[in-house]
């Protein structure tokens, strides 16, 4: 589509998204449990003329749409659903009607946009080439996600390339954040468990003290980071829990810490986790005690293909009011992963900050907002790109 084209559907379809926005940010589901969400996506794709609607999981929805106009490449675009275990602190008639649960982090507007783009898609399919999938996507907030389960189920078969993005609520309106190579880092969880011998406070010779194991091995894997890395390496490794000991006169037998762990590669990822393991076992044992060792694996790096960069870039530039930022990887999780391991994907950042109270909000905060102006910007994005990639 020419970029006349794009901006004045944009600007039409626009109403409409906010309306749709509204409307699911008044009734956020949680992760895995989208089903009023989804059952609301299908009903507004099934009145879109020329767009095939399945429900690849249980929660999960994709339409698809073939141009009239000949062959071309199969371009997805995806977009969360999802919402946090959060109470609203906001008054707006469009605040959530679900206690305890928000859409704190713009899933609600990642949604709209794509309906939004669907719909203009399916008007002008007459002159499209190519085909085009629209992945709306579950559970992106808790792993293993619900991305790896609609690649499973198939939603990828045929596709040559995934666009995704997020509204960043602390960039400003008008912001495209691009990253070639690694964007997001995985995200990892892990627990150890120190096996001692409890025994009186006043006879400590007569006990294996786990909780003084504990605290020694926590500050020992410090040094994972700072001396196991290479110095041109990223990684980040945080301790967030730990639990031992009940009574104040008794050693306790056993002590339980974990945490996180960050990394832009898998080489980095599986060096932590085996030193976390490796200084856990021997720390315990030079004290006598033993340990148990649990580690899940959450989301891979989201990767953005270094040929698809430049494209995405020279079209963005079209659009002349928009400032075009490359930045440094994020060391947050995102499942968009689970599609970028498969075929060639980009993934972008949008900004959309909005002031409340002469304040702005992060993702995940109780007041988080977004500019829904920003929406436009999301479908310029899917729009151009998409369409430009069909006919590569």
């Amino acid at each position: 589509m020419k970029v006349e084209q794009i901006e004045t559907a944009v600007e039409e379809i626009h109403p409409q998204v906010i309306a749709w926005r509204r409307h699911l940010h008044a009734h956020p589901e949680l992760s895995f449990e989208e089903v009023e969400t989804s059952a609301y996506v299908v009903e507004q794709l099934q009145v879109m003329e020329g767009i095939e609607v399945t429900r690849p999981t249980k929660t999960s929805v994709v339409g698809r749409l073939k141009g009239l106009a000949g062959a071309g490449k199969t371009i997805a675009m995806r977009a969360d659903m999802d919402a946090l275990p959060i109470q609203e602190d906001v008054d707006e008639p469009y605040r959530s009607k679900n206690d305890s649960v928000m859409h704190a982090c713009g899933h609600d507007g990642h949604t709209s946009m794509l309906l939004g783009v669907a719909k203009v898609l399916s008007d002008a399919r007459e002159n499209l080439v190519g085909e085009y999938v629209f992945l709306f996507q579950h559970a992106e907030e808790v792993p293993p996600g619900g991305a790896i389960e609609m690649v499973r189920a198939g939603v990828l078969n045929g596709v040559d390339h995934v666009l995704g993005m997020h509204l960043w609520s602390i960039e400003k309106l008008g912001k495209m954040q691009l990253t070639v190579g690694p964007m997001s880092a995985a995200s990892d969880i892990f627990d150890v468990k120190i096996i001692g011998k409890s025994g009186h406070a006043s006879a400590p010779d007569d006990a294996i003290d786990a909780l003084a194991i504990a605290a020694q091995i926590v500050s020992n894997l410090q040094m994972i980071v700072s001396r196991s890395l290479s110095p041109l390496q990223s990684g980040v490794l945080s301790i967030t829990r730990f639990r031992s000991g009940e009574a104040y006169n008794v050693i306790p037998q056993e002590a339980t810490f974990g945490g996180s762990v960050r990394a832009l590669t898998e080489e980095v990822r599986e060096t932590i986790k085996e030193k976390i393991e490796q200084i856990s076992d021997m720390v315990a044992k030079a004290h006598g005690a033993t340990i148990e060792f649990h580690y899940e694996y959450g989301y891979d790096p989201v990767y953005n293909d270094e040929t698809l960069m430049p494209i995405v870039e020279k079209t963005l530039r079209q659009f002349e009011d928009l400032e075009i930022e490359y930045i440094e990887p994020m060391l947050g999780g995102e499942d968009f992963s689970a599609f970028s391991n498969v075929v060639p994907s980009c993934y972008i950042g949008v900004g959309a900050l909005k002031e409340r109270d002469g304040k702005y909000y992060p993702h995940h905060h109780p007041k988080f907002e977004i500019h829904e102006d920003a929406f436009k910007n999301g479908m310029r994005y899917f729009l151009s790109v998409a369409t430009t990639l069909a006919q590569q």
